[in-house]
């Protein structure tokens, strides 16, 4: 991690988006009995997720650490894509958990966990709304049409923990968008872009279904998670192209998710075929 001088001048080049508060994030977020006990901002990084999966190895941060970043210069997605944004212009965070007395079978169900949990809690402070496309993606709507603003990654840290990483395009303008099919809450109409508020928001959220799916020992149909996610998710009911390893696909209607978290695609041939987000190079609408 290389953090900047605080004082450095660049943290106020772009007044429409001011740094975020940590004593402010602290006072609102970590409590006694909460999940959240540790909140860590640096100024700039190469990616949240790498330091604090290094954090942990090393017995350096525990389970409720929220490590955050102003501006990432090697944010990850899946299969090791980019994610990058300018400074300030979104949230970039990871936190660390240790589900204790989850089967490690059900643990695949965190990312989409997360992603019930980022979409509810911006539905309600940024009054967006969103949309999951399976398996790790935040989808806002933008002069009707459907846009990712958002994505999420998670990597096991030992044995024993899992660091999950999100990225949220807050205040990213037309011009800055990486590529076309980007968007970000200021540009679907979000009644506020405060990140303040919008980051309590998504780790209360969080921390909210994380303790219900703990409390059912990561089952999804009695935490309530596979419907929610189910109800939420743009991609079932959806004609979808799943393009695999080996140059392999299969083509077909979205119909489910199945108990893993798998998504449950229905062929031409009456086949339902479940393809697991750890399987999937590429899913495309067809």
């Amino acid at each position: 991690m290389t953090p900047r001088d605080a004082s450095d001048d660049s943290r106020w080049s772009d007044l429409d988006r001011p740094p975020l508060n940590a004593a402010a994030l602290r006072r609102g977020l970590v409590r006694e009995g909460g999940l959240w006990r540790d909140v860590r901002i640096v100024a700039r990084t190469g990616s949240t997720n790498t330091d604090l999966v290094d954090l942990a190895t090393k017995g350096e941060a525990g389970e409720g650490t929220v490590l955050i970043a102003e501006e990432q210069t090697a944010g990850k997605g899946r299969l090791d894509r980019d994610w990058t944004a300018p400074a300030r212009s979104g949230l970039f965070f990871s936190v660390l958990l240790n589900p204790a007395g989850v089967p490690v079978t059900r643990w695949g169900w965190l990312p989409l966990l997360t992603g019930v949990a980022v979409a509810t809690g911006l539905s309600r402070a940024a009054g967006v709304d969103t949309a999951l496309k399976w398996p790790n993606d935040l989808l806002v709507t933008i002069g009707g049409e459907e846009r990712k603003a958002g994505g999420i990654l998670a990597e096991r840290a030992g044995d024993d923990g899992v660091v999950i990483g999100v990225g949220i395009n807050v205040t990213l303008r037309a011009d800055e968008l990486p590529v076309p099919q980007a968007g970000s809450l200021a540009l679907a109409g979000a009644v506020s872009t405060d990140r303040d508020p919008l980051l309590r928001a998504v780790l209360r959220s969080l921390e909210e279904w994380y303790g219900r799916w703990l409390a059912a020992t990561g089952d999804p149909v009695a935490s309530g998670l596979q419907e929610t996610y189910a109800a939420g998710c743009a991609t079932l009911g959806k004609q979808v192209r799943a393009e695999l390893p080996g140059d392999r696909a299969i083509t077909g209607e979205a119909v489910a998710l199945d108990g893993d978290g798998r998504l449950v695609i229905a062929t031409g041939e009456g086949v339902q075929e479940p393809v697991g987000a750890g399987d999937i190079v590429h899913l495309r609408r067809a």
